[in-house]
């Protein structure tokens, strides 16, 4: 791809810095055959430069992992869980010990979610209504009631550098007026998320929910925009729906969002996942699965997926992804990852997730550079093409 083929956006000088209760965004390049862009997400504990992967460290780990590994494999910012949190250790506890970054030694921007998610897959052990989400802890049964107001003041102690406002992650499928009620309510416990902020220096993102439903998602997004937020999110996806419904949903909710804010697709996804959704203006993702599929013996390679604990690995002296040159490929062969995972040795997880996240992570850093360089379309046809050979191999 020539240079004409790329459109930059000039970078005349380093962010200014961010002021209390905010982030500031800057744009550097977009790809004129797709909607992918590249740039620098500031926060007040460092920039994250955009697209980018957000590992999953749900209680005040990511499973698996020295913060110092984390750092070594291009870990820019992890995200932490509120509703974990403040069941075990708690807020209030966490705060007089230093705050999240302090207890888990990690000096990096932290994104936490707003315990919306974990609160609302309780099931029957959760009740909604205006005021907030009175549930049953999965640790002891014992009751507590979790309301916009208090999943700010528990980021705010956790010393959250993005804090999501809660919400309802809407399940699929739901019905059409139950999207609605949903939708409204979570767009007012947003209004009263901003409401309950302090002047932290947190910033603090929207979510865009609605379904899978075009008018419903642009009337979310309508409504966060009057509210205003430091940036914007999708929930509600990766619930059950397929990966061509997720990327239309994608294709109508992006667009709407501010060029000059973060774009952050929640809970997303497979590799596949995140080059679409990157393709379709995405700058930000976690997921659970690079990490979790890692426990389990299953690997992601330029190739496609690999499941380690095949009994066709018992010899194989090759590296897990031969084009891959993490510290594992570098040491170890697919026979000795697999004799860890059948022995159930704990560095069989530890390995496996040191591969699967630098793989994510690399990833995300290839679709920087392809952006910046005027290539990503080009890049997303060999990221299939590789897939494609290796499947009719």
């Amino acid at each position: 791809m020539t240079e004409s083929k790329q459109s930059h956006i000039p970078d005349k000088k380093q962010p200014s810095p961010v002021p209390d209760g905010a982030c500031s965004f800057q744009l550097h390049a977009e790809c004129v055959d797709t909607s992918a862009r590249r740039g620098t997400l500031q926060t007040r504990r460092g920039s994250i430069e955009t697209p980018a992967f957000m590992p999953v460290g749900t209680q005040g780990t990511v499973k698996g992992m020295l913060p110092e590994q984390l750092k070594e494999i291009g870990a820019q910012v992890i995200l932490g869980n509120t509703y974990h949190l403040f069941l075990r250790p708690g807020h209030e506890r966490l705060a007089r010990l230093g705050g999240l970054h302090h207890f888990m030694n990690w000096d990096r921007p932290i994104l936490t979610d707003s315990g919306g998610f974990q609160v609302f897959s309780l099931g029957d052990l959760r009740k909604i209504d205006e005021r907030g989400v009175r549930f049953q802890s999965h640790l002891d049964g014992s009751a507590h009631m979790l309301t916009p107001e208090l999943s700010i003041a528990i980021q705010e102690a956790l010393g959250s550098d993005i804090m999501m406002v809660f919400d309802e992650c809407i399940p699929h499928p739901s019905t059409r007026q139950y999207v609605i009620e949903s939708t409204a309510r979570s767009t007012r416990w947003a209004a009263r998320c901003k409401a309950a902020r302090s002047d932290s220096g947190a910033a603090l993102f929207g979510i865009v929910q609605g379904g899978m439903h075009e008018d419903l998602r642009q009337q979310s997004a309508e409504q966060l925009l009057e509210i205003g937020f430091d940036g914007y999110a999708l929930g509600g996806l990766s619930v059950g729906e397929s990966a061509d419904i997720m990327y239309q949903v994608m294709e109508w909710s992006l667009p709407l969002l501010p060029k000059d804010k973060p774009r952050y697709v929640m809970g997303v996804g497979t590799p596949e996942n995140l080059v679409e959704a990157v393709s379709r203006g995405a700058d930000m993702f976690d997921c659970v699965m690079p990490t979790r599929n890692a426990r389990n013996g299953v690997l992601f390679t330029s190739f496609g997926k690999l499941s380690i604990k095949q009994a066709r690995y018992v010899e194989d002296e090759l590296p897990i992804d031969p084009d891959c040159d993490c510290y594992v490929c570098r040491n170890y062969s697919r026979a000795y990852l697999r004799h860890l995972y059948q022995s159930n040795e704990i560095l069989a997880s530890v390995l496996n997730t040191t591969h699967n996240l630098y793989y994510y992570l690399h990833l995300m850093s290839q679709m920087r550079n392809a952006i910046a360089s005027g290539d990503f379309a080009d890049f997303r046809d060999e990221f299939y093409r590789k897939r494609t050979v290796a499947g009719e191999a």
